[in-house]
């Protein structure tokens, strides 16, 4: 199970710096610990609630990412 979490946590940390990267903070964004501790094959990720600021700077990123 630790293992687990910290893959979780080193896979959320990861996430992290790269929204940074492109100016996107995601205030929530976490492992989620019910599912990290549980008997789930794979814990989830909580991307959380964020302002339309955000979800702009976000699907900007993404879409500069495609091209």
């Amino acid at each position: 199970m630790a293992e687990r979490l910290r893959a979780a946590e080193e896979a959320v940390d990861r996430l992290r710096d790269e929204l940074l990267r492109v100016g996107v903070v995601l205030p929530s964004l976490r492992v989620d610990l019910v599912t990290a501790t549980s008997e789930a094959p794979y814990p989830l990720v909580e991307l959380g609630r964020c302002n339309l600021d955000t979800a702009v700077r976000l699907a900007a990123a993404l879409e500069g990412a495609r091209k």
